[in-house]
């Protein structure tokens, strides 16, 4: 009696755990269905930029946004003065190589304390806009999280996604590695 209520029991756990194993999510409307990134997002079948913002879900920006023409809200936004920080393909880990850099935007910012800093996240083609969007936030919180442990007050960081907007697709992973990075523009008043 007891063996059949454990080989019944047995029986009774092997179906729920067999039937949770053949659920799958369901692609995006951008994938082909070939490789995942981390959780969220599929290697795109083409440009899921096709020039209406209504498929994205995205908005156009009003005029008076504040960002635009080299600025950021009050701020004018200043270029090439700190180098970008890359990362490697799917990742929001800042490398030991890109460390130094970051060492160096924090000097800059000690010695500028009137300046502020935006920090751009990019990614590359790969996966959907959304993982994308994603993807760079994680990256552009990386790089505040790190200066504030570098001394940094979240103050003066800035934080903001680009996702791929602005990557070259059809690159191979290699290729795309500059578009894996995150911008530092300094913020001046």
């Amino acid at each position: 009696m007891i063996n059949t209520v454990r080989i019944l029991l047995a029986l009774i756990l092997a179906v729920f755990a067999l039937s949770g194993c053949s659920n799958k999510q369901a692609p995006s409307q951008y994938s082909n269905g070939v490789g995942s990134l981390g959780d969220m997002g599929f290697i795109p079948d083409g440009d899921p930029f096709d020039g209406s913002l209504d498929d994205t879900g995205l908005q156009a920006r009003d005029e008076g946004d504040g960002i635009g023409n080299d600025k950021y809200g009050d701020f004018t936004m200043v270029g090439g003065v700190l180098p970008s920080i890359y990362f490697g393909f799917d990742s929001s880990s800042v490398g030991p190589s890109e460390r130094s850099k970051l060492q160096q935007a924090a000097e800059y910012l000690e010695q500028n304390s009137e300046h502020s800093l935006l920090v751009e996240g990019h990614c590359d083609w790969h996966g959907t806009s959304e993982y994308n969007l994603v993807l760079g936030d994680r990256r552009a919180n990386s790089i505040g999280d790190y200066l504030d442990t570098l001394g940094i007050t979240p103050e003066r960081i800035e934080k903001l996604s680009k996702g791929s907007l602005e990557a070259t697709s059809g690159l191979s992973r290699e290729l795309s590695s500059q578009n894996r990075r995150a911008d530092l523009i300094v913020l001046k008043k």
